[in-house]
């Protein structure tokens, strides 16, 4: 029963009411209504996750999600993870997260994964790291691509910090498509290319039937005529980003010697 994870989505339910969310799911039947599979989803806002697992609330599945193993140092956010078989990620010891899930796909979970490992400013789809796809080989289960798109507009990076967490009532669109069968013996970088693919179709699709994306939007891509960053630009504020949040890493190291 898992009484605090059946709490959460009695919570989570309750927050999508009171936002006054749209929330329109596609593509259900792909979901494995038994069995583990690994659920590859694109990134763009700190809360795509919950219509995600909304989704596979829906037909009677939960959601083990691999997070950023800082949440740790919260106390709530520790009792949650250790109540919800959800996976925390260190990056500094990434082969214990790995092996965790790959157990947890073995015992018939769905491990939620992000290909793209970190919010894409862009809106289009990152480089992709291989995990997703390794895990699903090793442990001989379908990868489930998934989309959602519109929870950016709620609450994502950006520079103005906008955020629409009220009563919104925000069309949210989650798509889920055709399971993709990963081979043990696949090389993980084409296979991961052949992943990106599957999902870049299906993002498209999902964008091609969301409402309109009024021109200069900051959560509309530039590649739809908004104003959020192109990849190519992204990539140089992610970079700073990466190397600013090294040198704190590194700062506090050395203040705790």
């Amino acid at each position: 029963m898992e009484p605090v994870y059946r709490t959460l989505e009695v919570i989570a339910n309750g927050l999508v009411r009171a936002q006054g969310l749209d929330l329109r799911f596609s593509g259900l039947q792909n979901i494995p209504r038994a069995g583990g599979a690994v659920l590859a989803v694109n990134h763009t806002s700190y809360v795509d996750f919950l219509p995600l697992a909304l989704g596979l609330y829906r037909v009677g599945r939960r959601t083990r999600f691999m997070i950023k193993s800082e949440v740790m140092d919260v106390a709530i956010m520790r009792f949650l993870v250790n109540h919800t078989k959800t996976v925390p990620v260190d990056r500094s010891m990434g082969a214990d997260a790995y092996r965790a899930a790959v157990g947890e796909l073995r015992d018939g979970e769905i491990v939620a994964v992000y290909p793209e490992s970190t919010i894409s400013r862009s809106f289009e789809l990152k480089e992709f790291k291989t995990g997703a796809v390794r895990m699903a080989g090793e442990a001989g289960v379908p990868i489930v691509p998934a989309i959602v798109w519109g929870a950016q507009r709620q609450w994502t990076k950006t520079d103005t910090g906008e955020r629409q967490i009220g009563r919104s009532r925000l069309p949210v669109a989650v798509s889920y498509g055709e399971p993709v069968q990963v081979a043990a013996d696949e090389e993980s970088h084409a296979a991961t290319a052949r992943l990106r693919e599957e999902m870049t179709t299906l993002l498209h699709q999902v964008q091609d039937d969301y409402d309109p994306h009024p021109a200069g939007e900051f959560w509309v891509p530039a590649r739809l005529g908004g104003s959020a960053p192109t990849p190519e630009e992204a990539r140089v504020i992610e970079d700073a980003e990466a190397m600013a949040k090294a040198a704190a890493r590194a700062q506090k190291a050395r203040g705790q010697r």
